[in-house]
C-alpha cells in the first residue's frame, strides 16, 4: 500500500470559506515601517515613540467609540503622532511630515503577499477590514503591491464606528453574501481577534512573535498562526 502523507490536525482544519477576511495594519502592513524607515533621526526613542504611536492610535479609535463620536482614522494617527511626539519632547515640523508620509505607504510583511495569492489561486475571495479610511487604505495597500490580491478592501468609515464593534464585522458577511461562520478572518491584533470572534467568524490570531494569551481567544479562535504562510494549510 502506499504510505500515507501526514494527516492534518482536525482541530486548524476548516472547511473552504466564502472569503478570507484581514486585518491590515499590524497584520499584512507592518505598522513600525514608518519609524523605521527614520529612526536614525529619532535615535534611541525610535521604538518607543513607535510603540506609544500605535497605543495612542488605537486608544483614540476605542475612546471615540465609546463616547459616540467619529474622526476618520488618518486624523487618529495625525493626532496620535503629535501626541507622542509631544510626550517625547519632539517638536520638528520636518520629521513629523516625514513620518505621516512614510506611514501612507508602509511595508507589507513579507508573508503578505504570498498568502494572498496562494488563498486567490485556489479561487478563495480576499479582503481587508480595516479601522483605516478609504483613501489610506487605497493608498496603503497600492504602496504594499496588494491591491491586485484582494478582492474587497472594506473600511470602518463606511459606519463611522471602529473595531471592535460588531457592526464593523457585519460589513464582510454583507459583502460576501453568507453567514458570518462561512468568513475565515485573519488578524494579529489580539483584540480585533476577540471581536472578529464573538461576532461569529472563524478566526485565526496570527502571532508572529509569541504573545500570551488574551481575552480567553484559546477557547475561541480556530489556531494560532505563527506566519500567514501557514494559513492556506488550515483551509481545506
Amino acid at each position: 500500500m502506499p504510505e500515507e502523507g501526514p494527516r492534518k490536525d482536525p482541530a486548524l482544519v476548516m472547511s473552504t470559506p466564502a472569503a478570507v477576511v484581514f486585518d491590515a495594519y499590524g497584520t499584512l502592513l507592518d505598522v513600525h515601517a514608518a519609524v523605521g524607515r527614520h529612526a536614525a533621526r529619532l535615535g534611541s526613542q525610535a521604538g518607543a515613540i513607535s510603540a506609544q504611536w500605535r497605543a495612542k492610535q488605537l486608544e483614540y479609535s476605542w475612546i471615540l467609540s465609546q463616547a459616540g463620536d467619529y474622526a476618520d482614522f488618518a486624523t487618529l494617527t495625525e493626532r496620535a503622532l503629535d501626541a507622542t511626539l509631544a510626550l517625547h519632547g519632539i517638536a520638528d515640523a520636518a520629521l513629523r511630515d516625514s513620518l505621516l508620509t512614510a506611514y501612507r505607504a508602509l511595508d507589507a510583511f513579507p508573508d503578505a503577499a504570498p498568502a494572498l495569492a496562494a488563498l486567490r489561486a485556489r479561487g478563495i475571495a480576499t479582503a481587508i477590514l480595516s479601522n483605516g479610511s478609504p483613501a489610506m487604505l487605497a493608498e496603503a495597500v497600492g504602496a504594499a503591491g496588494l491591491a491586485p490580491l484582494l478582492d474587497a478592501v472594506l473600511s470602518v468609515d463606511d459606519i463611522r464606528i471602529y473595531k471592535p464593534a460588531p457592526r464593523v464585522y457585519a460589513l464582510a458577511p454583507m459583502r460576501f453574501g453568507c453567514p458570518p461562520g462561512r468568513i475565515t478572518f485573519v488578524s494579529a491584533n489580539a483584540w480585533d481577534a476577540f471581536g472578529a470572534a464573538r461576532f461569529g467568524f472563524r478566526v485565526h490570531w496570527l502571532t508572529r512573535t509569541p504573545q500570551p494569551e488574551e481575552y480567553g481567544l484559546g477557547g475561541l479562535v480556530a489556531g494560532r498562526l505563527t506566519s500567514l504562510a501557514e494559513l492556506s494549510d488550515r483551509i481545506t
